[in-house]
């Protein structure tokens, strides 16, 4: 049998935890004759308000019980939720039983996912697992052919403006909507409690994985026109575009996003003062200085063309001197942890300028999960987290670096971590000097961040590249000696690397033969 289109609403059960907006709404419902069935502070909250309202322990003849464990998980409300109003025998189950049939639920929840983000303990976060919302929001969502559901705030008033248009009853199409946004919430309540109970437990990956994803800004388009997009917000709070305050200019895009996150990543990597300049999620320009205006001049030397259109992320409070060397060019995006209000009011003459504030950094170090998507499957990885330091360094040639080149060494590492791979970063007095991104082979990379030295050189007027007298580092070990010669034609006096080849030695030996100083990490920084 069709499911009937408008549905007329006479009874409403409603039991929130937020209660925004709660005595407006439930004042709307009485005063178009909606009778309300309510529990605990819900019920409590509209009393106070003059509304009339109704105890379901009166309508179930069953007080709550278990410090409200129990209190909805009775036949009556269940009953009245999932009882089709077109079959006669669940009409004749209804009056041989006293169930009134519930048109309208209007549930959202125990705070749990509110009350994990504030470090609550674990028998706190036991209690705040709701289970009679979730048995209710299924049940309702499950007889939307005759029952409306609502899960979020922002849905009381589309509910309301239909009922008033159609004397009172919500039609077909809304009540699949709300059933499908309430099971999209559940499931993510599900997920955020698995997960968290998985973690527990000390299950990275546990038998079943889920993944919920809330507040979904529609993007105008993908990676490309012809594909849809849209950002979800997870339940991990890290500071970045997640979390950003957009300032001011366009709507970010899809590629703003991926690239911002990209940029403001390897910014944090940063200890000193630092600029990252990005194109395309690879870096064309990362600088640490005693300033960030410092920091931008340096950056923007390594490849000045790429950096046109690119994404410019800072570590400090950016101030006004550095905000007008970025406004001399086009970027598309600034992202820093805070602005001085001149930087501000420099950007303001930039009205398409994406500027994003975003009160915080993220800690590089932290654990957390990079998912990928497979043809029928995902791709899970933890985040990578890793870092070497001086002291778990091991000196494989007769010259050790000296203390500036081992600065700029472990920079060089750190830069690269973020480079797509193939990658060698060439780094001198700070900053970068020369990038190979992406490439199939080594030697390929060598020699394109080599070139990319010389046209910067030869842009700036200088008598020779920067990666003269620099450093090296790649992200993954040499498989031959080719890229290690590839690296010191270009001017490199250190090399850092993760080692592990089977031609280590060779490799060791043409080094030594150079007069360079080489170090391993045992550590690699694959990024695909």
């Amino acid at each position: 049998m069709a499911a009937p289109d408008l549905v007329p609403v006479a009874r409403a059960l409603i039991s929130v935890s937020d209660k925004t907006g709660l005595i407006e709404f439930a004042a709307a419902l009485s005063q178009m004759g909606v009778e309300i069935l309510s529990t605990g502070g819900t019920a409590k909250a509209i009393a106070e308000a003059g509304i009339p309202v109704v105890e379901v322990a009166e309508r179930t003849g069953f007080p709550e019980v278990m410090d409200g464990r129990v209190k909805t998980l009775h036949p009556v409300i269940h009953g009245g939720l999932l009882a089709r109003r077109d079959l006669d025998h669940h009409v004749a189950a209804m009056d041989a039983h006293g169930i009134a049939p519930i048109d309208l639920l209007v549930v959202n929840l125990y705070p749990f996912e509110a009350t994990r983000a504030r470090g609550a303990g674990y028998d706190e976060s036991v209690e705040n697992i709701d289970i009679g919302g979730p048995a209710m929001i299924r049940a309702a969502s499950k007889n939307h052919d005759f029952v409306t559901v609502i899960v979020d705030v922002e849905d009381y008033g589309p509910v309301l403006e239909e009922m008033r248009a159609n004397d009172g009853a919500t039609s077909l199409a809304l009540r699949r909507k709300l059933a499908a946004t309430a099971y999209g919430r559940t499931a993510a309540y599900d997920a955020a409690i698995a997960g968290w109970l998985a973690g527990e437990v000390g299950e990275v990956f546990p038998r079943r994985f889920t993944l919920a994803g809330s507040a979904p800004q529609v993007l105008r388009y993908g990676e490309n026109p012809h594909q849809q997009a849209a950002f979800y917000r997870t339940a991990e709070s890290r500071a970045g575009v997640s979390t950003a305050e957009q300032v001011q200019g366009k709507e970010l895009s899809y590629n703003n996003l991926n690239d911002t996150d990209a940029a403001f990543e390897l910014a944090a990597e940063l200890d000193e003062p630092g600029i990252a300049i990005i194109k395309h999620a690879n870096p064309c320009g990362v600088a640490v200085a005693g300033s960030l205006s410092d920091a931008w001049d340096a950056a923007l030397a390594c490849d000045p063309v790429s950096a046109f259109g690119g994404i410019v992320a800072a570590n400090r409070r950016m101030d006004a001197a550095t905000a007008e060397k970025i406004a001399a060019i086009f970027s598309e995006v600034v992202i820093a942890p805070d602005f001085d209000p001149a930087a501000l009011e420099v950007f303001a003459a930039k009205k398409n300028l994406r500027v994003l504030k975003t009160g915080g950094m993220p800690d590089p170090t932290a654990k957390g999960l990079t998912i990928k998507n497979l043809a029928g499957g995902l791709l899970i990885q933890s985040r990578d987290a890793g870092r070497v330091s001086e002291t778990e360094l091991k000196v494989v040639t007769k010259r050790a670096p000296s203390a500036a080149e081992m600065r700029d060494l472990l920079l060089a590492f750190r830069i690269g971590k973020h480079v797509k791979s193939n990658t060698i970063v060439y780094v001198k007095d700070g900053s970068t000097a020369g990038i190979g991104a992406g490439q199939m082979s080594r030697v390929d990379a060598a020699r394109i961040a080599a070139i990319k030295a010389k046209d910067a050189a030869k842009a700036a007027g200088w008598a020779e590249p920067r990666t003269v007298g620099s450093v090296a580092a790649s992200d993954a070990f040499f498989p031959f000696a080719d890229g290690l010669i590839t690296v010191a034609e270009a001017g490199a006096t250190a090399i850092i690397q993760p080692g592990g080849s089977i031609r280590d030695e060779e490799i060791i030996a043409a080094a030594d033969e150079r007069g360079l100083a080489m170090v391993l990490t045992g550590m690699r920084h694959f990024r695909h």
